[in-house]
């Protein structure tokens, strides 16, 4: 989980090499494209996964409700992101959105039938999200309190946030159920890079055709979205929903360090305070129990039910 969270946060990094004039919407709706395609392909790309993708097809109703729903909320997410950024700024915008991501995914996965949240999970969501509004803002006047900032882009940021949770609670409930990450994986992003194709190609895409433009997409689609959800799919077997939402908090601290490391950027001594709190708080969330491993399949889910 916390590699998938550490490939995230070096997205911001590569982006900021990208060819002068490109927008982050289509930086976004590349990243996707490409990665979604690549997670599609390796979801088929063996017998065995191709069983385990008409497995997850020929499951229930729900369970196909669910793919879709979450697909969707995939591409939504990259689309009301990048509004809420340019709407409200950097700042606003992304922590709107990561502060909100954490509480919609408790909330929705204990409305959906999921365990009772306890104390530990709530300490650790309060304080890496505050850690991440630190971080953020950095002390810096007109930060989230600052006037001007309109409430449609706030609105986008937060169901940018409710799209994350949706996709994490619906992932998280397919793979606990016994189906492949890689099939899950594999079928949403693949579902995501369908929806965006016509994004990316209304965002003047003829940055792809240059160099630096190639190579930073190449970087965002295998590195920060097909391996990253990989890890991110494999850690969703053992931990649940809203502490797998709470630890990818991990990725502003990462996208912190690598802006001092690579883009010789200052931090404050309350940048390393926000450090310090989600630190704290993923310390908490990591050392708090050994997983559980998951039934292998959903005959060995029925199981371990009918045994229960």
């Amino acid at each position: 989980m916390l590699l998938g969270a550490a490939a995230w946060g070096s997205t911001g990094t590569a982006a900021h090499f990208a060819p002068a004039g490109t927008s982050s919407a289509s930086i976004g709706a590349a990243r996707i494209a490409l990665g979604g395609l690549l997670l599609l392909a390796f979801a088929v790309s063996t017998a065995g996964r191709r069983l385990d993708i008409r497995r997850l097809l020929a499951a229930s109703r729900r369970a196909r409700a669910a793919l879709v729903l979450a697909a969707v909320a995939v591409g939504g997410y990259q689309l009301c992101f990048f509004t809420a950024v340019r709407m409200t700024g950097v700042a606003i915008g992304t922590v709107v959105a990561i502060g909100s991501a954490p509480v919609f995914t408790g909330a929705l996965s204990r409305l959906t039938g999921g365990p009772r949240l306890d104390v530990r999970w709530m300490a650790a969501t309060a304080a890496a999200a505050a850690g991440c509004v630190v971080l953020v803002t950095g002390g810096q006047a007109g930060g989230v309190g600052a006037g001007g900032v309109g409430a449609g882009g706030v609105g986008l940021a937060l169901a940018a946030g409710c799209c994350y949770a949706i996709y994490a609670v619906a992932a998280s409930r397919l793979i606990r159920a016994g189906n492949s990450e890689t099939a899950v994986m594999g079928l949403l992003f693949g579902g995501a890079a369908v929806l965006l194709a016509p994004v990316l190609a209304a965002g003047s895409p003829g940055w792809l055709l240059t160099a630096r433009g190639l190579a930073l997409t190449a970087y965002l689609g295998v590195v920060t979205t097909a391996l990253a959800y990989l890890f991110y799919g494999r850690g969703l077997r053992t931990v649940s929903a809203p502490v797998a939402v709470t630890l990818g908090l991990a990725e502003p601290v990462v996208a912190a360090i690598l802006g001092l490391v690579v883009l010789g950027e200052r931090l404050t001594i309350t940048d390393f305070v926000g450090l310090a709190l989600v630190g704290l708080a993923l310390a908490t969330l990591v050392g708090a129990r050994a997983p559980v491993a998951p039934p292998r399949s959903p005959v060995d889910a029925k199981l371990l039910v009918r045994a229960s």
